[in-house]
């Protein structure tokens, strides 16, 4: 069969397959038990959603395992059997896009819609909503790629006359050209610089945006959660409950909370009669969010105190269990601590400092690989991966108002399918742009990818874009909020956290 690498294919099936079953089961396991046996739209967009953004970061360590099954071919366009991974790549974030900006939108809206209305009323104003942003986004893109939906690439012009080829050839970095001479390219003056400008296309312009959009996310989320995502399983471990508690204890904290969960119950009934009356204004949305926020406090409160008081006839394993779930933490978090050194470490080196001291991880990949054929695909794929949930980390670490929206925290068993479709619109966001900084980080492993080919040299070179890349905006932006979350936890992160005290609502 040629090139045509028939386990690359039946790998990515499984992989297709393996990650719509693992995430079923974490909607399973997350979903709120009001939510069961019902929302089922919203259930579905949520697995489609999760799946899309596994599927584009499994990608990127495929198009490297693609390319390796063309090494036989004289050139790269030779080789005409293997996965057309730039037609998948469009294809998987035209629809990252759709789902972000439509139907995810859309699903919110409906789910969120008022219950005592007909379904058909439901999906008109979810409709509704979704129809003015779907116009106000066309026209945005329609604009924008009309007036500065080209690449401009900077080429220098050559010429020179032939000259008869050695019989011997070497090539070095101090004798670049042969027999000893310089070449054109490197003794040119600058009047020979010429900039060719052309049109990209929709698809990639559509890539492109989205991907800006995902970087300002990525910067923000992904420079925070590369540092807490260790260090706050490190810190879990040192603040962990230490020993069990006394009966007498334990009754004085449940009745505190007992106390608490009444005064939240008050609250939550006043603002449902102020819903049914119709008074929804400012103050009603910002009274719902602190009763939502306490709530979550009091949920983790009263997780603490079962983890110190376990009670029934397994109560030794189950402090038995607890033990090693924060031993397990501390571990995770020590091999979480030298996996963010090594991604920090390889921005600086390879990234930001110009020319590049070392391709670092770069050469780790490509001696794995000379170890075992897919060795250095894996570690790559891992590295890829565990940024992604670094951002999803520094999503969750934050919780708190981005502009006008609210982070929606997710909780195992306690999880609205609103929280849960945001939080998949911010990954889908986000994962377009860890493919994105991934091609570039690894830029040395993934040459001649189709990845790069998209997001290394269109997006790279897109007019008004490229100015973003050529600085090194977003990757310094990541280092500065990942040196500030590691002094923030290193003041902070061992203080254990205070009671919130008596709660009220704005008045």
């Amino acid at each position: 069969m040629g090139d045509f690498n028939l386990a690359l294919v039946i790998v990515a099936i499984i992989l297709v397959v393996v990650v719509f079953i693992f995430n079923v089961y974490l909607l399973v396991n997350y979903q709120h038990p009001d939510d069961k046996n019902q929302a089922y739209f919203p259930k579905f967009v949520v697995v489609l959603g999760l799946s899309v953004a596994a599927i584009s970061i499994l990608m990127l360590p495929a198009d490297v395992a693609n390319r390796q099954a063309c090494r036989h071919a004289i050139y790269n366009g030779a080789c005409n059997l293997t996965l057309p991974m730039k037609d998948l790549w469009l294809a998987v974030y035209i629809l990252d896009a759709v789902l972000v900006f439509l139907v995810i939108p859309f699903a919110m809206f409906y789910y969120e819609g008022d219950q005592d209305k007909t379904v058909g009323k439901r999906v008109a104003s979810a409709m509704c909503w979704v129809g003015v942003s779907a116009v106000v986004c066309a026209l945005l893109l329609g604009i924008l790629y009309g007036l500065i939906g080209k690449v401009d690439f900077t080429v220098r012009h050559l010429t020179s006359t032939t000259a008869a080829f050695p019989s011997s050839f070497s090539y070095s970095s101090g004798n670049p050209c042969i027999s000893g001479k310089q070449c054109a390219a490197y003794t040119a003056n600058a009047a020979s610089e010429k900039t060719w400008t052309m049109r990209t296309t929709f698809p990639e312009y559509v890539v492109a945006l989205a991907t800006i959009v995902g970087s300002v996310l990525f910067t923000i989320f992904g420079g925070v959660g590369i540092a807490c995502l260790p260090l706050s399983l490190i810190f879990s471990f040192v603040r962990r409950p230490k020993a069990v508690i006394t009966r007498s204890q334990y009754i004085k904290e449940a009745t505190e909370l007992g106390k608490k969960a009444k005064e939240l119950k008050k609250a939550a009934d006043a603002l449902h009669q102020e819903e049914r009356s119709g008074s929804k204004g400012r103050k009603w949305r910002k009274n719902v969010k602190a009763v939502e926020k306490e709530l979550l406090q009091l949920e983790d409160d009263v997780k603490l105190l079962e983890e110190v008081y376990p009670q029934g006839e397994q109560a030794e394993t189950s402090w038995a269990m607890t033990v090693l779930g924060y031993l397990a933490k501390l571990v995770l978090g020590v091999l979480g601590l030298i996996v963010s050194v090594a991604w920090i470490a390889h921005i600086v080196i390879y990234l930001l400092i110009s020319p590049p001291l070392s391709p670092f991880l770069n050469e780790v990949f490509i001696k794995l690989d000379d170890i075992w054929g897919l060795l250095g695909t894996v570690a790559f794929a891992f590295f890829c991966f565990y940024l992604l949930i670094a951002v999803i980390a520094g999503a969750m670490m934050l919780g708190m108002k981005l502009v006008f929206i609210t982070i929606h925290p997710m909780k195992w068993g306690a999880t609205l399918m609103n929280s849960f479709l945001f939080n998949v619109a911010l990954i889908l966001l986000s994962s377009i742009s860890v493919i994105q900084f991934c091609s570039t980080a690894f830029a040395y492993y993934a040459q001649a990818t189709a990845a790069q080919e998209i997001f290394g040299h269109t997006l790279e070179s897109l007019r008004g874009i490229r100015y973003l890349y050529k600085y090194n905006v977003f990757q310094i932006g990541f280092i500065i909020l990942a040196g500030l979350t590691f002094v923030y936890y290193a003041a902070f992160g061992w203080r254990r956290k205070k009671p919130s005290g008596r709660f009220q609502l704005s008045s």
